[in-house]
């Protein structure tokens, strides 16, 4: 698996008309089918009376083939949906939602026609959408002394490490997370520091 893949970082609205039909493919960042009708119901509000309000998402890894989803949503079924997120998957970004807002101009597009017509305007924004790097990172967690916190901050700086919490008592617990890529050297320099006293204990 791969330890990292790009995410969108911010959102991108495209417009087009194909034979008198307007379509607004609206991408934007999205990690799970709750996020994405969140933004469906403030399209809806933004983008009243359209006729179709289709979508698809890929909510984590652009490989993540288990939470993702897609809707027709009253056009025929497998015309709107799925090739929406079969664009979406091509583009090989993670973390992406797509809705595509249709106002009906009166001609029938058929099958292919919407096939085309709904991944047209993903194809065409995906190149113009802001993105960025997003690490995979592991859940570990470190006991230190008081006066050991600020090496050890030291050295998580230098590793790409993100703090989720600290608990302070008779020692400091803290919850952390860092890219796979650092995990040994990161117990190889708290060992240096510490003369062999901490090692960060990793998630299974």
């Amino acid at each position: 698996m791969s330890e990292s893949y790009l995410i969108p970082a911010a959102e991108l609205l495209f417009e087009e008309e194909i034979k008198h039909s307007r379509f607004i493919s609206f991408l934007f960042h999205c990690q799970s089918a709750e996020e994405l009708k969140c933004v469906l119901t403030n399209l809806k509000v933004g983008y009243p009376g359209a006729n179709h309000y289709c979508y698809a998402f890929v909510g984590g890894a652009p490989t993540d083939n288990v939470n993702m989803g897609s809707s027709d949503d009253g056009e025929p079924s497998g015309s709107a949906g799925r090739p929406m997120l079969a664009a979406l998957q091509g583009a090989n970004i993670g973390e992406v939602g797509a809705v595509v807002i249709r106002y009906f101009g009166g001609t029938k597009l058929g099958v292919g026609g919407l096939v085309r017509a709904y991944s047209s305007g993903i194809k065409q924004a995906i190149p113009q959408l802001q993105t960025q790097l997003k690490q995979i990172r592991y859940p570990a967690t470190l006991v230190c002394d008081y006066h050991q916190l600020k090496d050890v901050e030291h050295i998580f700086a230098q590793y790409d490490v993100v703090i989720d919490d600290k608990q302070f008592s008779d020692n400091i617990v803290i919850q952390f997370a860092i890219p796979k890529a650092f995990k040994v050297q990161l117990n190889v320099d708290l060992a240096t520091m510490s003369k062999g006293q901490l090692k960060a204990i990793f998630a299974e």
